[in-house]
C-alpha cells in the first residue's frame, strides 16, 4: 500500500493551475527526485504531502501512523538556542507527553498517556537526541545563531530524523552545503530506511541518490522510472512525441478552418459531425499549455582585457596577530591568463573570497606578490543577494534611468530584454521583493550580463535556478571570451564550464589543479595515494576537516617530483590532447550509443509495413532520420578514432 496518495490533486494560484487533477503515490523505501521550473508549485506539492498546505481539490491519503518530516529550503530555527534545544523540538510530543505523565495532571488518564509513552519511546528522547547529533557530526551545546549556512541546514536535518520518520521531504537540501557536506547528505539518504521526496538542481545529487523522477510540468507530474540521467532521456522522447502529435492536429484543425469558412458545404446536415469535430478541436487547442519558453542568455562583452588576469607568487594574506592571527592563504602561486574558467573548490568557510578578492585586487597580500593584468572590467554575482534593491521595480534595477540595454553594440527595450530570462512585461514594474528565490536569481543574471565586463566572478550561481537554466547557464558561460571565477558547489556545473580548479588543502593551503572536479579528484587521488572520503584530503585524527595527516603530505610532496625524471612520461605529457579534446573523447561513446539505439528503434518501427500505409509521412520522416543518423555514426566513429578512442 502506498504511503502517501493525491487523487486528482488541484492547485492554482491566481488563473494558472500549478496542480490540475493530477494523481500521485508514494510507495515504501522509494526515493523520488522532484524537478521542474521555477515556479511551477514544487514546493506547494511537497506541502501538501506534508499536510502543511490542503490542495483546492482532490483528495490527499497517507497510511494510518505515517511519520512524516519536512525540510524547508530555507528552514527557520531558532538563533539564540542550542542546536540540542533546536534539535529536541523533533520530538516536542514526545517530550510533552512524558512531562504530562511525570506531573500526574488531573483529569489526564494516566494509562492512555503510559501506551503513547511507550509508543513513542519517550522516556528516552534525550538519548535518540545525542544519538543524532553524534551521527550527524554536530555539538548539541553550540548555539545555533553562531553556525554557518552549511550546519543550520544540519541541524534541520537532525531535527526531522531524531523523529524516526517513515517519509523525509526535503526541499532544495544541498543549498549551502560545501561539496563534503553534499557526499555526507548523499550517503545518509542512501542508508535511510524509509521514503524520501527531494526537490533539487544539483543533477549529480539527484543521479546518485533518486530512484525515481518526477517533473512538474504545465499542472501534470508525470513519472519517469530511474535517476535524474534516465530522465533526462526519456524527457526528450515524450518531448519528441508531443511535437508531433501537437502539430498534426494544428495541421487538422487549420484544414477544417479552411472548410468551415466555404460556408455553403458546412450547413449541410451530414457535415454536422464534421463541424462538431472542429468545436472540439478548437476547445482542445485552447486547452493546451505549451511548454515554458526557454531563458536567453548574451553576455555584453567589455573590451578584452590583457592576456595576463593575475599572476601570483608565494602571496600569502592572514587576518589577526600573535596567537589570533589566522591565515587564509599561504605561499600561493598560480598564473591566470585571459579566457581561462577557474573554480573555486573548498568548504564553507575556507576562504574562498578572500582569494577571490587578492587575485582581483580588492586585498593585497601580506607577504608574496600579485602582479595584476590591464583593462580588466569585472562584474560579480553574489550568492547572498546583496546587490538586490527589493524596493527597485524589475525595470529599474535592470537598468536605472534607461528604456534601453545594450548589448554587444545591440540597443535592446527593457522590456524586451526581461523577457529573454522569462519575465513578461507586465512584471517589468513589479517590485523585486515579489519575485522568487529563483526569480531573484534569475534577475542578478539579466543585470550581470548587462553589463560590459570582461571578467565574470560567479559566487554560487546554481542556488535556487531551475536545471533547464542552468544547463543554459553552462552553455553560455563556456562560449564567454572573457575569464570567469566560478564558486560552486554544483558537481556536474563544474565539470560543464571550468578548464581549472583552484582547490583548498587544509591550513591556508591552496592548490591550481588542471581540468574539471572529476579531474581534480583523480590527480589528488593520484597524488595522495587515494584518498577515500573527504574531497578535502585525508582528516587528522582530530578529525577536523581539510587538514592532511603528515603522511598524505609527505605522499603529495614526494609524488610530483618522483613522476618528472621518468622518461616515458613526458612525451605523453606533451602528445596530450587538450582538456576540450578530452571532453569531446569521453562523451563520444555515450553519443554512438544514443545514435544506434535510435536506429535500431527506426528499425523497427518501419520493419512493420503498416506505417507506410496508415501514416505515410511519418515513415518519410524515419527513414530521412535513419539517413542521418547513419551519416552521424560515421563521423562519431571516424572522430573516435582521430581522438585515439580505440
Amino acid at each position: 500500500m502506498a504511503l502517501i496518495t493525491l487523487n486528482q490533486v488541484s492547485l492554482a494560484f491566481g488563473h494558472v493551475p500549478l496542480l490540475d487533477h493530477q494523481d500521485f503515490s508514494l510507495e515504501t523505501q522509494e526515493r523520488v527526485g522532484l524537478v521542474g521550473r521555477n515556479g511551477t508549485g514544487k514546493s506547494s506539492l511537497l506541502k501538501i504531502l506534508a499536510g502543511l498546505e490542503k490542495p483546492d481539490d482532490g483528495l490527499v491519503q497517507t497510511q494510518n501512523g505515517l511519520r512524516q518530516a519536512y525540510v524547508a529550503q530555507e528552514p527557520l530555527l531558532d538563533g539564540d538556542a542550542s542546536v540540542f534545544e533546536v534539535t529536541s523540538e523533533g520530538l516536542a510530543r514526545a517530550k510533552w507527553v512524558r512531562e504530562q505523565y511525570l506531573e500526574h495532571a488531573p483529569g489526564v488518564d494516566l494509562d492512555a498517556l503510559q501506551n503513547e509513552i511507550e509508543a513513542l519511546d519517550a522516556w528516552n528522547w534525550e538519548q535518540r537526541v545525542e544519538q543524532t547529533l553524534d551521527k550527524l557530526q554536530l555539538d548539541g551545546s553550540t548555539r545555533v545563531g553562531e553556525l554557518s549556512g552549511g550546519l543550520k541546514k544540519r541541524v534541520a536535518l537532525a531535527q526531522a530524523l531524531v523523529s524516526q520518520p517513515d517519509v523525509l521531504l526535503l526541499d532544495e537540501p544541498t543549498n549551502h552545503l560545501d561539496l563534503d557536506a553534499i557526499g555526507w547528505l548523499e550517503e545518509l539518504l542512501l542508508g535511510f530506511k524509509g521514503s524520501v521526496v527531494v526537490i533539487s538542481h544539483d543533477r549529480a545529487f539527484l543521479d546518485r541518490v533518486t530512484t525515481r523522477t518526477v517533473e512538474l510540468d504545465r499542472g501534470r507530474l508525470m513519472s519517469y522510472a530511474g535517476n535524474f540521467s534516465q530522465y533526462q532521456v526519456l524527457k526528450e522522447e515524450q518531448l519528441a512525441q508531443e511535437a508531433v502529435i501537437n502539430a498534426k492536429a494544428d495541421k487538422l484543425l487549420a484544414q477544417e478552418e479552411i472548410w468551415i469558412r466555404k460556408g455553403v458545404e458546412a450547413r449541410r446536415t451530414r457535415a454536422q459531425a464534421r463541424i462538431e469535430r472542429l468545436s472540439v478541436l478548437r476547445s482542445q487547442r485552447a486547452q493546451r499549455r505549451e511548454a515554458v519558453g526557454r531563458v536567453r542568455m548574451e553576455v555584453s562583452s567589455g573590451a578584452p582585457s590583457g592576456k595576463l588576469v593575475a599572476e601570483l607568487e608565494n602571496a600569502s594574506k592572514w587576518f589577526g596577530e600573535g596567537d589570533s592571527r589566522k591565515t587564509i592563504v599561504k605561499n600561493f602561486t598560480a598564473t591566470i591568463l585571459r579566457g581561462d574558467k577557474v573554480g573555486l573548490i573548498g568548504p564553507n568557510g575556507a576562504g574562498k573570497t578572500t582569494l577571490l578578492k587578492l587575485i582581483l585586487g580588492q586585498l593585497e597580500p601580506d607577504e608574496g606578490t600579485v602582479k595584476r593584468g590591464t583593462q580588466m572590467q569585472v562584474a560579480y554575482f553574489d550568492q547572498m543577494r546583496d546587490q538586490l534593491d527589493l524596493d527597485a521595480t524589475l525595470e529599474d534595477f535592470i537598468s536605472p534611468g534607461s528604456e534601453w540595454v545594450e548589448i554587444n553594440g545591440r540597443r535592446t527595450h527593457v522590456k524586451s530584454y526581461l523577457s529573454d530570462f522569462l519575465f513578461s512585461p507586465a512584471r517589468a514594474h513589479a517590485p523585486v521583493r515579489t519575485l522568487s528565490g529563483g526569480e531573484r536569481n534569475r534577475l542578478l543574471l539579466a543585470r550581470l550580463f548587462a553589463r560590459p565586463a570582461n571578467v565574470l566572478v560567479l559566487d554560487e550561481p546554481t542556488n535556487d535556478l531551475d536545471i533547464d537554466t542552468l544547463e543554459l547557464l553552462e552553455g553560455l558561460l563556456a562560449e564567454y571570451e572573457g575569464t570567469v571565477f566560478l564558486v560552486s558547489h554544483d558537481r556536474r556545473f563544474l565539470d560543464n564550464v571550468v578548464t581549472s580548479t583552484i582547490v583548498f588543502e587544509g591550513d591556508g593551503l591552496w592548490r591550481e589543479y588542471e581540468g574539471s572536479v572529476q579531474d581534480w579528484l583523480t590527480q589528488a587521488a593520484r597524488a595522495q595515494g587515494a584518498v577515500a572520503g573527504s574531497p578535502w584530503g585525508a582528516k587528522t585524527s582530530s578529525g577536523k576537516l581539510g587538514e592532511k595527516t603528515p603522511a598524505a603530505k609527505g605522499q603529495a610532496t614526494a609524488a610530483a617530483p618522483a613522476a618528472a625524471p621518468a622518461p616515458s612520461v613526458t612525451p605523453q605529457v606533451k602528445r596530450k590532447l587538450s582538456y576540450k579534446e578530452q571532453r569531446e573523447l569521453e562523451a563520444l561513446p555515450a553519443q554512438i550509443e544514443a545514435l544506434e539505439q535510435e536506429q535500431q528503434q527506426i528499425d523497427q518501427a518501419l520493419a512493420d509495413g503498416q506505417l507506410y500505409a496508415n501514416e505515410p509521412a511519418k515513415a518519410a520522416l524515419l527513414s530521412a532520420r535513419h539517413g542521418e543518423i547513419e551519416e552521424a555514426l560515421m563521423t562519431a566513429l571516424e572522430r573516435w578514432e582521430q581522438l585515439g578512442g580505440v
